[in-house]
Order: C-alpha cells, then sequence, then structure tokens
C-alpha cells in the first residue's frame, strides 16, 4: 500500500553515496506495521524513490532523531555489523519528570517483553541485560522536569523509556511508561540527536547531529 503522505526531503540529513541519514519525525512508524492503518512509514517512502532501500535500525514511532537507511546490500549488512557489535555511538535527549539527585549515572537493569498488544516491557530479572548512561542537561524553573542526555550502551526495544520510568523519572508525554500527573506534553519526549560511527566502507569518520524539537 502506498503511503498517506509524500516524503519530506527536508528530512534528509545526509546523503553520499548508497548512505542515508533521515531525521525521522514523532509520530511516524520507521517501518510498516500489520494492517493497512499502519502502512505509512519512513521507509515506505524512501522506497518510492529508491526501490532499494533498508533500514539498517529502527526508533520507536514515537520517538523522533536520526535513522540509517543503506541503499545497497553491501553497506546494510556492514552497516547492521557495527550495530551488532556496538561500535555506533548513540545520544538522545529526553525530558523526564521530576529532578535526579545527581548530575550523571548510569542504569543497569535487565528487561523483558510484558505483552505483545500493545507491546510492553519492563524489569526483569531474567531478562537481556542493559545498560544506559545519562547526564543532567538542565531543569525547568519550577524543577518539576529535567532534561538528560542519554547514551545507550545496549539497544533494546523501549530500552529508555523502561530504564528512567524504572529509576522514577518517565518520560514527558509517554502514552505508555509516563506519569498520569507529569507536566503536559503534546508528543513523547525522546529524540535520537546525534550518531557517531566509521563508515564500514570508506573508513570515513562521521557524526550527524539534529537539533532537539522540542
Amino acid at each position: 500500500m502506498s503511503p498517506t503522505a509524500p516524503l519530506n526531503q527536508d528530512w534528509l540529513v545526509h546523503g553520499q553515496g548508497p548512505l542515508q541519514v533521515w531525521n525521522k519525525p514523532a509520530g511516524l512508524l520507521s517501518q510498516p506495521g500489520l494492517g493497512p492503518d499502519q502502512a505509512d512509514s519512513l521507509i515506505s517512502r524512501v522506497q518510492l524513490q529508491w526501490p532499494s532501500a533498508r533500514l539498517v535500525h529502527r526508533l520507536d514511532r514515537d520517538t523522533s532523531g536520526l535513522l540509517l537507511v543503506a541503499l545497497t546490500a553491501e553497506l546494510h549488512r556492514a552497516l547492521s555489523g557495527l550495530f551488532a557489535a556496538r561500535q555506533v555511538e548513540k545520544t538522545y535527549v529526553a525530558d523526564v519528570v521530576g529532578v535526579p539527585p545527581a548530575s550523571r549515572g548510569r542504569i543497569c537493569l535487565p528487561l523483558a517483553r510484558r505483552s505483545r498488544q500493545p507491546p510492553l516491557y519492563g524489569v526483569d530479572a531474567a531478562g537481556r541485560p542493559c545498560r544506559t548512561d545519562w547526564q543532567l542537561q538542565g531543569t525547568s524553573p519550577c524543577r518539576r522536569w529535567s532534561r538528560l542526555e542519554l547514551s545507550p550502551r545496549t539497544g533494546r526495544s523501549h530500552q529508555l523509556r523502561v530504564h528512567l520510568q524504572a529509576i522514577g523519572h518517565p518520560m514527558l508525554g509517554d502514552p505508555l511508561y509516563g506519569d498520569p500527573g507529569a507536566p503536559p506534553a503534546a508528543r513523547l519526549h525522546l529524540h535520537a540527536s546525534a550518531l557517531a560511527f566509521v563508515h564500514p566502507l570508506s573508513g570515513e569518520p562521521l557524526r550527524l547531529v539534529v537539533p532537539c524539537p522540542f
């Protein structure tokens, strides 16, 4: 099924050779889901112009930010290998309820799936190991919320959202793990702001950054 809206070329952050980097908006799936109401996605829009395009990784629908797309099978394999070997440095910005008691910290809590519909995850001693490093970037004047820079060292589904909820600082606007008493937000305040890696084919160091939209 065709996408419901055209591809916005302004979302293209980097397009050199077979590598593309897109700034996905919140509310758009990375790839199609099940059913006609989930047919629209970033990659399906990209594939209308570049049929060989393949996603290298994914972001949740409600998360905005940087996504890598490979236009050749060779580059897709190579980039997927970088992610598997944890050789891609990922940085996120998030606004969370409250203010952490320190300026930085590390969350090491294993996660497991709790349900499939809707997809929910939670801390589980028998789950997969997960690590998130964080730094405090600032606080609101009333200190009801704070801004964090997040560096996931593993890439589990919903990892950042569940980890911040687990330490008592759920993200603003989170429809699954949020706090009903949190300051109102029009969207999930989670943005994939930077990616850094060495291009696996050219050897060129790349660091790509997009500003936070909230």
